[in-house]
């Protein structure tokens, strides 16, 4: 039998303080409402009409200049309550922002119960600061990618980390194994749906392998963020990630073991203290089981010193 369910609606208020200068609103908006904290969250809700200002309907078009009243107001279907169960390990925190390491085989977030954005607020400490709020991740991950992912705490600095991705003041690195013939190092510039797109490679290591002939250690640094830029590139030039089901060789997919694709490290100017913060998320065992252990870590302590 259903469980019964209602549909409520759930509105947040915030009233705008005096701002140096006009600014749309939907870059203002970023990290201002629990229920559509990121980008493209908030354009969503905008283009659905839930957001109103001074109790006019908003638009991407509407400018914010102090003082306004914004509301968001969003129907949901709801049933049972029901709490997710699911630790994190949290590699770094303080009252501005987080950074966790996400398990493969899990959504960063979206409209799944089992998300990471669903798991943030039992795993980190409460911000003590004014304007605390639910913590929300600032970027993504793919479902099958492990690695490292920077959250905000607080709704400036959600802001704040946003406007920080979008300029490319957040420096991420990656490590992929990958199959086939590979160059030395290389820059792919393939656009990705219509859009420029920059993976910048190195290759660190390579083994020979039975099956599929080479296997490469690869670490990575994309200078722009398009949806599975990653494996898209290394697909592009015949080198696809060991694992990728969508983006492999048919005859060569890895089934059963994940995808060969971890988030190393982040390393930024942190917006509210101004240190620089370099954090990693220590190499995979999975991946060490396939390259020398030593030789790799020596590597990879060469090209991050």
């Amino acid at each position: 039998m259903a469980k019964n369910k209602n549909i409520i609606s759930t509105t947040e208020i915030h009233i705008v303080p005096k701002i140096p200068s006009p600014i749309r609103l939907q870059e203002y908006g970023v990290g201002i409402f629990i229920a559509a904290f990121t980008k493209s969250a908030l354009k969503k809700a905008l283009k659905k009409k839930f957001i109103k200002v001074n109790d006019a309907i908003a638009t991407t078009a509407t400018i914010i200049i102090g003082g306004e009243r914004i509301s968001l107001a969003i129907p949901k279907e709801v049933g049972p309550h029901k709490k997710l169960l699911f630790p994190l390990n949290v590699l770094f925190e303080d009252d501005y922002l987080a950074v966790i390491h996400k398990p493969g085989g899990i959504m960063v977030s979206g409209n799944s119960f089992k998300t990471i954005a669903n798991a943030l607020a039992q795993n980190i400490q409460r911000s003590t600061l004014s304007d605390a709020t639910k913590p929300q991740p600032v970027h993504r991950l793919d479902y099958a990618t492990t690695g490292i992912l920077l959250v905000g705490k607080t709704s400036s600095c959600i802001r704040a980390l946003n406007r920080m991705f979008e300029d490319k003041k957040v420096e991420k690195t990656y490590y992929a194994v990958t199959i086939g013939e590979m160059n030395d190092e290389g820059i792919i510039i393939s656009e990705i749906d219509g859009k420029k797109s920059q993976s910048n490679y190195k290759l660190i290591e390579s083994v020979s392998s039975k099956r599929f002939g080479k296997l490469n250690l690869v670490l990575l640094k994309p200078r722009t963020g398009r949806r599975h830029q990653l494996r898209k590139h290394l697909s592009s030039i015949n080198n696809p990630i060991l694992g990728d089901a969508t983006y492999g060789i048919e005859d060569l997919v890895l089934s059963g073991k994940g995808l060969y694709l971890h988030a190393y490290s982040l390393n930024f100017i942190h917006p509210f203290t101004n240190e620089q913060v370099y954090l990693k998320d220590e190499f995979p065992q999975r991946f060490r089981k396939i390259f020398n252990t030593e030789t790799t870590e020596r590597l990879i302590d060469m090209d991050h010193s």
